[in-house]
């Protein structure tokens, strides 16, 4: 594995930044809180590619997950959007007898399906609203892929520009080289650390600013 990511990088040019890191999101737009993001470099001529999470999105698919286990399944209806058999074919002439589908237009959403969904964004902005009781500790995986290191971390950092980005690199570079585990970053994580109900319910007006400032 070793070799083959080590040949994959050789083999496939990776479009870097003037630091020597691979910047693949753009940062333009203003931000007040971050939930994820991805970031890669080169150690020992392989690549890393780091998939970074903040706890807080963590516990909003949490809160997701419970939003749908309570309201349930969707209706049949739903996947209706799937069905070719209803849906409009809308179609392109080639010469005089000949024609080729360009596009499907798919069948007005069901009553049903619309109150659904209806239902299912209610209930997760109440229990949004109300916060469950979980806790998120900071967590690493590291894997080994036949083309990069990938790395799994969810820690409690702001990506919020370019710089954020790189420093976040920075951090796993030196966890990849320092024992490859949390504790050579434990000065960078409040000790005893962990995202609960507490800190979403904090955050709350926080989150309503960020949304306000994206739809900017």
């Amino acid at each position: 594995m070793r070799r083959f990511r080590l040949q994959y990088h050789r083999s496939h040019p990776w479009r870097l930044d003037a630091s020597g890191h691979y910047i693949p999101h753009d940062y333009s737009q203003r931000r007040i809180l971050s939930w994820w993001d991805d970031v890669g470099f080169v150690l020992n001529g392989r690549r890393v590619m780091v998939w970074w999470v903040h706890p807080r999105m963590k516990y909003q698919d949490a809160i997701e997950d419970a939003a749908w286990a309570e309201v349930g399944r969707p209706p049949e209806s739903a996947n209706s959007f799937l069905d070719d058999a209803r849906c409009i074919k809308h179609y392109k002439r080639l010469g005089r007898s000949r024609k080729k589908i360009v596009s499907y237009q798919s069948p007005p959403t069901a009553p049903e399906t619309s109150d659904f969904y209806k239902r299912l964004e209610l209930t997760q902005g109440r229990i949004a609203n109300e916060g469950i009781e979980l806790e998120i500790f900071p967590s690493l995986t590291i894997q080994a892929l036949d083309w990069c290191t990938g790395v799994d971390v969810c820690i409690p950092f702001e990506v919020l520009n370019e710089s954020n980005a790189i420093a976040l690199a920075e951090m796993v570079r030196h966890i990849l080289k320092n024992g490859r585990s949390l504790a050579s970053i434990r000065d960078k994580i409040p000790s005893g650390y962990r995202y609960g109900r507490e800190n979403w319910l904090g955050e709350q007006e926080l989150r309503l600013k960020d949304r306000e400032v994206r739809s900017e």
